[in-house]
């Protein structure tokens, strides 16, 4: 039994040996702060409540004065604990008995702070101690403020939550008896908290209560003082206020109030997982999240917070339990993995990834074995740590940082260390080779150096004098000489076996240089401050300073992160940060301390420069994931050329540029054109604003290289069918590009609108279960709305342009097929009508806007019932003998062999290109009016037309006779549009009349517009302006023959020898002209007559010499014909009668309206001759 009790007592002295002198000292002050408290409580109630009024005598002999009573009232309304003396020096003086009663208001609307409580208690119990009806007006004014039902609205918190302690410490202090005051605050505290179970905005004020007020009222003790006072066995002293079954029940009432918080916590943190994980899966499939997702994630996690902090408050005064938050699954499994791959990772990669290269990690880690140079007996015991530097452990981290343990530092060790006299150097020689070797040490800058260094300090200066120099010397280096640092470290560690004070003592200079720095808190010194933290860094790649102890530094500069301390931690991170997150030991610390930093540039105003350097530290320690694994290709420089272009240098302002490039690549080489083409299809690669100007690039090419169009539209189409078959996420960017430039590419007429139909067609019906009982498909399942999407852009694109014709038809129709997909996939139960999992309505948005955008008086279905009616009824417009006949239905069952039941729409039925005749190209889409516009009125172009359209007609007709029976080529599908029937019998048109015209593109017609005669005007004008020009040019003869020679000019031939002739006919004279240098020479040539040369010289000139004569026959008969006419108009003229004017004299004289003097008064009568 003995042994029993001993056992125990001794356990409980190690119980109280384990606590600390900090907690003691904690405990024992709260010990005496609380007694001190509860008595100052009980006297001040013993006062009040065993109260001895002074005698009405006493008042008249003070001041009754209106103008002063009525001056401390208003004082009283503005009361705080500083006015305390002076507002009980008036209350000595005056006779308030006429103004207890406004007294009491002005205390109870007086707006007081916590700290105002106490002397405000105090001013109330003299009031109390005087006046014997100040308590009741006092209650009254009370009951006028704390009286609320469970509805009302609390207008004003902060207020309330003095009022409730300051009315709570009345009911104390025994200003009102238990009787009077306790059923009011009972009341009010019964209402705060029936009334905010849910919202818990009165959370204050209850917390407030409970801190301030519980101790006397519940019988409250924080968690941390009732552990300490089981641990040192020590009874607390208890408020008497109330009896222990009172307190219990307000505390049973609080506890409430903290299950139904704990509740709402709950409740909010299911939320905020929610829609964290709604985010993760917007990220995941679009890649960014809107403005209003991150507004409302803020939001959420602001109240989470706000409501986690008022539970963990709760919790500590209560002295409750902390409810466990259950953690969401997906996170803790990227969690558990992250630290799986961390401390399971191949080893090889991590420690690629720590160092870099290999020639860094050798540095670091193969050093020189310096035992090997000494004697086989030689034995050092590493020396033992002083006692003054405690280790740094992982509970020293884990607690927070106080003011006091910042201030425990000491001045560097070069000033701390006393002089140690130097010994008498017996030999000189030594002195001087140490002399050598400190001034040689700056320039060992490689490896090999500085091992060498090592080797010979230990063979030759190995004295305990020569060491504290080596110390010394390495601790003073330059703070500008940074890149001897890591050489200095590799010294220290080469030494480290043999010689351990070394690397020790450095490594303890170095610390209380960093508590140097980091105390005096100067803005001066930054290149020491920064050598000391690189030093630092080398020394723990080096294995030679903890970890533990670096990681400490780290939170010391995080824990006041301004100015200096901001770049002596990046320099910190920056030198041995990858190496401490790289380590398994180290990773998990050093992350969280990335990610404190990161907040705190997140919150902090800092300078630009701060910024940066803190991004660059962050992202060098922890490089994002993409930069690392993947692995850049190796590429032939033309590849990389192509690509450029394609994916960089294309846009809208170049493509004619970018276009002529690619013209000029080898075309002919297979491999290379292989590649181009390649390029082009991968539109998905460029940026999704430009992926119309690769359309407009293909167009441009096909008209030099016809055969790379249709590789590129194959390539575009399978990469559409593949991703289908695929259905992975992570290509949902890919294919909406994809399709988006199938559109492109039928704008710029590289497809036909059958290809379009077809992809449509395939989006909605590949892979698609149109039940919902049945097993949802892999390739389409419920929740899968991305279809919708592909179908919305590649209408958006290209839709527009299905506006007249069969297109608008099959448009039409297909509109009819996408609405029931859109209704079926938003009936399916994975949507629910509540808030769990509503609809997305940005899809919705996006499906009406498409519609409106194309058909705007388009009545959409509301339901999927109303879409599967207007299906059967289009199919039944459409297959009449597939609904009436079920023999028919059963062949083309058994011909097509679907790959769903018979109630599974897997395809929709289309037809072949080559059947497609009344379907218009894409050109004759685009350009439909212009042609029609510029048609002319001449009936040969209409008869023509005709013929083009009976023709048409008849093709049709072959065709759809033939595709009939030629099931192995259509497998049984044709065009919805085309309203012909699956299975061949009858072979006739399904159509009626109005629809087949529809169908059936119609002749040019001549549409008469103001423009065209504008247009012809011009172009009159432009001709006959050219006419014009054309004229006024003069016409000069080409100068085809090479002008003659001089010398052979001036010879010429007498009248004999023209009469002598030829003296061999056989042969034709030509002169050969010949430069020989600057000089030209003339030989004569005699040519055969037979020879191509000659007969060529002599048909020329008998054509010249017709020519003259035609032209001479001409010019004689122009004359001719001019004399003949002169004479003719001679002879006309002599027998034409001669016309006299009569007249002439009887002409009025002209008078000049100004008065001109008369000639025939001045000169006379004018005499006729």
């Amino acid at each position: 039994m003995s042994e029993t009790t001993q056992e125990s007592s001794s356990n409980e002295n190690a119980e109280a040996d384990a606590i600390s002198e900090e907690d003691r000292k904690f405990f024992q002050d709260y010990l005496k702060e609380t007694e001190q408290r509860l008595a100052a409580k009980e006297e001040i109630r013993a006062g009040n409540v065993n109260v001895i009024r002074p005698p009405d005598s006493h008042f008249s002999k003070l001041d009754s004065s209106l103008k002063r009573n009525t001056t401390f009232v208003k004082k009283l309304k503005t009361f705080s604990g500083t006015q305390l003396d002076m507002f009980l020096k008036d209350m000595v003086n005056l006779n308030l008995t006429k103004y207890v009663s406004e007294v009491a208001t002005a205390l109870v609307d007086a707006k007081l702070k916590m700290t105002d409580v106490a002397p405000a208690i105090k001013a109330c119990s003299v009031l109390h101690q005087t006046y014997a009806e100040f308590s009741t007006h006092f209650f009254e004014n009370w009951q006028k403020i704390l009286s609320f039902k469970v509805g009302d609205k609390i207008t004003n918190p902060s207020k309330l939550r003095i009022d409730l302690r300051f009315y709570a410490e009345l009911i104390n202090a025994g200003i009102f008896t238990h009787k009077q005051g306790l059923p009011l605050l009972g009341s009010v505290l019964t209402v705060l908290i029936n009334m905010d179970k849910e919202e818990h905005n009165n959370a204050s004020i209850i917390l407030s209560f409970c801190r301030h007020c519980g101790e006397d009222y519940a019988g409250l003790v924080p968690k941390r003082i009732r552990e300490l006072s089981e641990k040192l066995n020590i009874a607390l002293p208890k408020s008497k206020l109330l009896t222990p079954d009172k307190q219990q029940n307000v505390k049973s009432l609080l506890r409430d109030y903290y299950n139904s918080l704990c509740k709402h916590l709950f409740k909010e943190h299911k939320e905020l997982q929610a829609f964290e994980k709604q985010n993760r899966k917007i990220l995941q499939t679009r890649g960014e999240l809107s403005s209003e997702r991150k507004e409302k994630l803020e939001a959420l996690q602001l109240s989470y917070e706000r409501l986690l902090s008022s539970v963990q408050s709760f919790s500590d005064t209560l002295d409750e339990p902390m409810p466990e938050l259950p953690v969401d699954n997906e996170v803790k499994t990227e969690t558990e993995e992250s630290l799986k791959m961390i401390s399971e990772g191949e080893e090889n990669s991590i420690m690629e990834d720590m160092w870099g290269d290999e020639e860094t990690r050798r540095f670091y880690e193969v050093l020189t074995d310096l035992s090997v140079f000494l004697p086989g007996s030689y034995a050092k015991e590493p020396p033992k740590q002083e006692k003054a530097d405690a280790a740094i452990t992982e509970e020293v981290l884990d607690e927070d940082l106080t003011f006091e343990e910042l201030e425990e530092v000491e001045k560097p060790a070069e000033e701390v260390e006393a002089e140690v006299e130097e010994p008498q150097v017996s030999n000189i020689s030594n002195k001087i080779l140490l002399d050598a070797f400190l001034s040689h040490l700056p320039n060992c800058v490689n490896r090999e150096m500085i091992d060498n260094a090592a080797v010979d300090f230990l063979m030759n200066l190995n004295t305990k004098h020569n060491k504290r120099k080596l110390i010394k010397a390495l601790f003073g280096v330059s703070r500008i000489r940074l890149d001897l640092l890591p050489f200095y470290s590799r010294l220290a560690a080469i030494l480290q076996p043999v010689m351990p004070e070394v690397g020790n003592e450095l490594c303890l200079m170095l610390k209380h240089d960093f508590k140097y720095h980091v105390h005096k808190k100067d803005q001066i010194n930054i290149e020491s401050k920064i050598k000391v933290v690189r030093y630092i860094g080398e020394l723990v790649k080096f294995k030679l300073y903890s970890k533990i102890e670096a990681l400490y530094c780290l939170k010391v500069l995080l824990h006041d992160f301004t100015h200096h301390h901001i770049e002596m931690a990046c320099n910190l991170l920056e030198t041995c940060g990858r190496f401490l997150f790289c380590s398994a030991d180290s990773h998990q610390r050093t992350k969280v301390y990335l990610e404190q930093m990161m907040r705190k540039k997140a919150v902090t105003a800092l300078d630009s420069r701060y910024v940066t350097i803190i991004e660059n530290a962050y992202y060098f320690v922890n490089p994002p994931e993409s930069t690392g694994n993947v692995a850049r290709k190796d590429r032939p420089p033309v590849h990389e050329f192509i690509r450029k272009l394609l994916y960089q240098e294309l846009s809208k302002t170049n493509t004619d540029k970018v276009l002529k490039w690619m013209r000029k690549l080898d075309w002919e080489d297979e491999a290379l054109a292989s590649y181009a083409i390649k390029c082009l299809t991968a539109a998905h690669n460029v940026k999704y604003l430009n992926i119309r100007c690769v359309g407009s690039l293909l167009a441009g090419l096909v008209a030099h290289y016809e055969a790379v169009g249709p590789l590129v539209v194959d390539g575009v189409l399978e990469d559409i069918r593949l991703c289908m078959e695929i259905n992975l996420p992570k290509y949902n960017q890919r294919r909406i590009a994809m399709v988006k430039y199938l559109g492109e590419l039928y704008n710029y007429r590289m497809v036909e609108s059958a290809d379009i139909f077809r992809t449509l067609y395939l989006l909605i019906t590949f892979g698609v279960s149109t039940e919902h009982a049945a097993a949802p498909s892999p390739l389409d399942p419920p929740e899968h709305l991305f279809r919708i999407r592909l179908v919305c852009t590649l209408l958006e694109t290209c839709g527009q342009y299905f506006s007249g014709g069969s297109s608008k038809k099959r448009l039409d129709y297909f509109l009819v097929f996408f609405q029931h997909y859109y209704c079926f996939k938003r009936a399916d139960p994975v949507w629910s009508q509540s808030s769990d999992n509503p609809f997305p309505v940005g899809i919705d948005y996006m499906f009406r806007d498409t519609l409106a955008m194309l058909r705007p008086k388009m009545r959409l279905f509301e339901s999927l019932k109303e879409a599967q009616v207007a299906v059967e009824e289009l199919r039944a417009t459409l297959y009449p003998n597939l609904c009436s006949s079920s023999e028919l239905a059963a062949t083309a069952e058994h011909q097509e062999e679907p790959e769903g039941g018979p109630g599974d729409m897997s395809s929709i039925p289309e037809l072949p290109e080559d059947e497609l005749a009344t379907d218009k190209p894409a050109e004759h889409l685009h350009f439909e009016e212009d042609l029609s516009e510029a048609q002319s009125e001449e009936e040969d172009w209409t008869n023509e037309a005709n013929e083009r359209d009976e023709r048409d007609e008849r093709d049709e007709r072959d065709e759809r006779l033939q595709g009939t029976q030629d099931n192995d080529n259509t497998q049984g599908e044709q065009s919805l549009s085309e309203g012909c029937c699956p299975n061949g019998a009858g072979g006739g048109v399904l159509m009626d009349t109005s629809e087949l015209v529809a169908a059936l593109p119609a002749a040019p017609k001549r549409l008469h517009c103001p423009e065209d005669d504008d247009f012809l005007s011009a172009l009159d004008k432009m001709v006959s302006d050219n006419i014009q020009d054309r004229m006024r040019d003069a016409v000069k003869p080409q100068q085809v023959d090479i002008s003659v020679p001089l010398h052979v000019k001036s010879t010429k031939k007498t009248y004999e020898q023209l009469q002598e002739g030829p003296s061999d006919s056989s042969t034709m004279d030509f002169v050969l002209m010949l430069r020989k240098g600057n000089k030209q020479q003339y030989k004569n040539l005699a040519v055969p007559v037979s020879s191509e040369l000659a007969m060529n010289l002599r048909n020329r000139e008998q054509e010249q010499k017709e020519e003259k004569e035609r032209v001479k026959r001409l010019t004689l008969n122009i004359t001719e014909r001019q004399e003949e006419e002169d004479y003719q108009e001679a002879i006309n003229q002599g027998t034409r009668p001669v016309t006299v004017n009569l007249n002439r004299e009887r002409r009025q004289k002209y008078n000049h309206p100004k008065g001109a003097p008369d000639a025939d008064l001045i000169f006379g009568p004018k005499k006729i001759r």
